[in-house]
């Protein structure tokens, strides 16, 4: 079996991972965009793209070729994609309530893609999952949709999305790919479909569940490190050290890793190791090291807030009725991406102490951000306050004029990622 250039193929899920790759793919192959969201794809259709993800002059030129060659289009009709015979899958992988792994839209995407499944068809995977995921949980709601069995009827595959969102120079045919497949003969077809869209190469793993782990422990190894700076912080916090300062002079030897502390959120750090810890209690084994990490760094918005009024009272400030301003709610700085912000921690720590906060954030959509976290966004910054913290570091933050946003001298300015002068300043992580 070899990748044809007439191979058609659907992207199901066209956020972060599933729209770059619909685009790339779209330069050499026929390819369908699907997702249930129907606002987005009437806006992609319309060469609107709400995560500015996308190249628009490169993504409309893409919806206005006609041919049978390549070019792309987008739907949410499940009959709409009936004629691919690939199958690339890209929607979250989100935990739940209590930190568990939620694979529903996983499932719900199988399912759908079972219905339209043919014989010889192949469905790769992308999205996030424990090792095993794939084959244990996948393929067996794609074999009951579709009546068809695995690997003599359809085949498989894996590919773990590397997206970083925001980051312009690490883009997706520039990010060594990892792929696999669930036969020999199909992980050599899933690593030739990528090699000819990826310019940084590909790395063809000895079998799916190995792909799967390759990107549950990228992730889980970044948390880790990250929470031992964290940790750091707390400890240095206590001696009146500054960590950043510890860390510039650490990081003069050669082979010192130079981690930053901060919050730690987004859909991939925040969460993936949720996803290998689960999979290893299943097993019988219960992680340590991982978990005490994600312990760290899901307590580090409320370690902020907690700072934040001992300084205020160190000023002889009142906390109730105060006024705060938060900087920033997206996951990561100059990108619109808000999954899984823990910026949120620090919102409902200081109204816990009977503080009024307001959000800014010129990056943020406005309505997302009332939906999955109930905060209205500023507009403007017309505001005196008596706290002002800096959550994200936007390089818009960098030009506004602090002592206009100040209450007075007695106001508390906290920068959470060591980014704003420090002249200005109380304290930073």
């Amino acid at each position: 079996m070899k990748v044809l250039a007439d191979s058609k193929i659907a992207v199901i899920g066209l956020g972060y991972v599933g729209l770059p790759l619909a685009i790339e793919f779209a330069e050499k192959y026929q390819v369908i965009g699907f997702d249930i969201n129907q606002d987005r794809v009437s806006n992609l259709n319309n060469g609107i793209d709400s995560t500015k993800e996308a190249d628009i002059d490169r993504l409309q030129n893409l919806l206005s070729l006609n041919n049978n060659v390549n070019g792309l289009r987008f739907t949410k009709e499940a009959s709409q994609i009936r004629d691919c015979n690939i199958f690339i899958v890209t929607v979250p992988t989100p935990i739940n309530q209590f930190k568990a792994p939620d694979l529903n839209p996983l499932l719900s995407a199988s399912e759908m893609i079972g219905k339209v499944l043919k014989r010889g068809d192949i469905v790769i995977y992308e999205s996030t999952v424990y090792p095993g995921c794939t084959e244990e949980d996948c393929v067996p709601v794609l074999e009951k949709s579709s009546g068809l069995k695995f690997n003599i009827d359809f085949f498989c595959g894996y590919s773990p999305e590397r997206i970083n969102p925001g980051d312009k120079i690490n883009t997706l045919t520039k990010i060594k790919k990892v792929t696999s497949g669930s036969t020999q003969e199909i992980a050599d077809v899933v690593d030739q479909l990528y090699a000819s869209i990826i310019t940084a190469g590909t790395h063809k793993a000895s079998s799916i569940k190995v792909a799967e782990a390759s990107k549950a422990i990228e992730n889980a190894q970044r948390d880790v490190n990250i929470s031992f700076i964290n940790e750091l912080s707390l400890i240095f916090d206590r001696m009146g050290i500054d960590t950043n300062d510890v860390i510039e002079a650490a990081a003069t030897k050669w082979n010192f890793l130079k981690f930053k502390p901060g919050l730690v959120g987004g859909h991939c750090i925040g969460v993936d190791p949720y996803y290998l810890t689960h999979k290893a209690k299943v097993l019988g084994y219960h992680p340590e090291v991982i978990l005490s990490g994600r312990k760290v760094n899901d307590n580090m918005g409320m370690f902020i807030a907690n700072k934040v009024v001992k300084l205020m009272i160190n000023k002889g400030q009142t906390i109730k009725k105060s006024k705060a301003l938060i900087l920033g709610v997206t996951f990561k700085e100059n990108c619109p991406d808000i999954r899984n912000s823990r910026v949120i921690d620090i919102y409902s720590e200081l109204k816990q102490f009977g503080v009024e906060v307001d959000v800014y954030d010129p990056h943020a959509n406005a309505l997302e951000v009332k939906q999955e976290y109930g905060i209205d966004l500023s507009k403007h910054l017309e505001n005196k306050y008596n706290i002002i913290i800096l959550a994200v570091s936007h390089h818009e933050f960098l030009d506004l004029d602090y002592s206009a946003l100040k209450s007075g001298t007695d106001t508390v300015i906290f920068d959470t990622k060591a980014f704003l002068d420090r002249n200005i300043i109380d304290a930073r992580l």
